[in-house]
């Protein structure tokens, strides 16, 4: 009897789960997908193979712009233009793929940089300038003569009519460098500047269809001794700053631009450099000057330009006598885009000569060798990284007539 109970009493346990087990499964089977019982231990499915993508520029472009009609690819490369060179009312017209560009600044080096970004769109097959259209096209040419023209722009940002000197030591830019040899200020030098151009307003086409503007430009340049001797305070010594502020008057057209620039520039000793120094008369090497310089775009790559210039007023304590001369020529070179980043950097090199009359006209030169890189082609704010040789006389506020020579290395950010 205990054994027919016993084997009764598995009987019902077996007969129990298994009911238990048909209720769980039927329950889990009619919850939701994310409330369902996962096992504790289940086969993983083998991991499928990893395959690099690698973007171009055209994958940035939207799907339906490639297969859109000629007016809406029309407004798409106008949206294109107008967000990167905002300063010129620029006027895009399609017809089955082609483009032609209306309203190009005169200024042949921004006109190219344009050209060459419309060229980079994926899709247009072939860009012109509106002055080439057949005069058949009348309905292209309705469309043009039809579009609004601004006559000035308020605080162009995006370009210069006059682009800075790359080999000019007191190019009002953003810059940190290394000095090695200059007996004058210290054989291991750290020199840095803080400066920029502020355009305030931009007349286009005008005076011969040319673009003239107006701004304001500053700046200070300052040179610290990393090794003093004496060093009484002890650390790095702040031997000079300079401080400068002009108002540049601009105008470019075609290949050639101007600038007729009215300036002031001082040196200041610094305290560090008069501490160790007490026997030094500060002197006070401030001037007013005025110049006007003439850059002449012999081609995309090669540049020259000079400029005469007067000292309209020095300071007693420091006296100038007026004339001087610079001069000097840029090369770029191995340009490259990186359409990736949206990029493009070339090589350079950059020679400024001076000649003054208070230093007997002697030769005064700066020679610059390095890379840039910009969004645009040739044009807008750059970052550059260079090595250089200065020889000829110092920089440098009171220490301005004294002869040196050095090596650099510096880093720059600006136009």
């Amino acid at each position: 009897m205990r054994s027919v109970g016993s084997l009764s009493l598995a009987c019902l346990l077996c007969m129990g789960f298994s009911v238990h087990g048909s209720a769980v499964a039927e329950e889990t089977e009619n919850l939701s997908p994310s409330r369902k019982i996962v096992p504790l231990f289940e086969e993983k499915a083998e991991p499928k193979e990893e395959v690099a993508v690698v973007l171009t520029r055209g994958d940035a472009m939207p799907t339906d712009v490639s297969v859109a009609t000629d007016p809406y690819f029309e407004g798409y490369v106008q949206a294109l233009v107008d967000m990167h060179y905002s300063e010129y009312r620029v006027v895009v017209l399609v017809k089955n793929r082609k483009v032609w560009l209306a309203n190009l600044p005169k200024n042949r080096l921004i006109a190219n940089s344009i050209v060459s970004f419309v060229k980079d769109v994926p899709g247009v097959k072939d860009v012109y300038i509106l002055d080439g259209v057949p005069l058949k096209d009348e309905e292209l040419r309705e469309k043009y003569v039809k579009r609004p023209q601004v006559p000035g722009i308020w605080f162009p940002q995006m370009t210069e009519l006059f682009l800075p000197l790359i080999a000019d030591p007191r190019n009002a830019t953003y810059s940190l460098g290394y000095r090695s040899g200059d007996h004058v200020i210290g054989v291991k030098t750290v020199n840095f500047s803080l400066g920029d151009d502020f355009p305030i307003y931009r007349w286009l086409d005008v005076l011969g269809h040319g673009d003239l503007q107006i701004g304001i430009e500053a700046g200070i340049w300052s040179v610290f001794n990393m090794d003093p001797h004496p060093n009484y305070g002890g650390g790095t010594e702040l031997v000079n700053t300079d401080f400068y502020v002009a108002i540049p008057i601009t105008y470019a057209r075609d290949k050639w631009s101007f600038r007729l620039r009215g300036y002031h520039i001082s040196g200041h000793l610094g305290d560090e450099y008069m501490v160790n120094h007490p026997h030094v008369v500060r002197l006070n090497p401030s001037i007013e000057a005025i110049d006007f310089a003439a850059s002449y775009q012999a081609t995309e790559a090669v540049r020259f330009y000079v400029f005469p210039g007067a000292y309209v007023h020095s300071d007693p304590t420091f006296p100038w006598q007026p004339m001087y001369l610079q001069y000097g020529t840029e090369v770029r070179f191995l340009g490259q885009k990186f359409y990736y980043y949206r990029l493009y950097g070339n090589f350079f090199l950059a020679m400024q000569w001076r000649n003054l009359q208070q230093l007997d006209w002697n030769f005064d030169g700066t020679y610059r060798a390095g890379y840039e890189i910009s969004k645009f082609q040739g044009i807008g704010r750059k970052m550059r990284l260079y090595i250089g040789y200065h020889h000829g006389y110092s920089l440098e506020g009171q220490f301005a007539k004294e002869r040196t020579h050095y090596f650099e290395f510096n880093f720059n950010y600006g136009f």
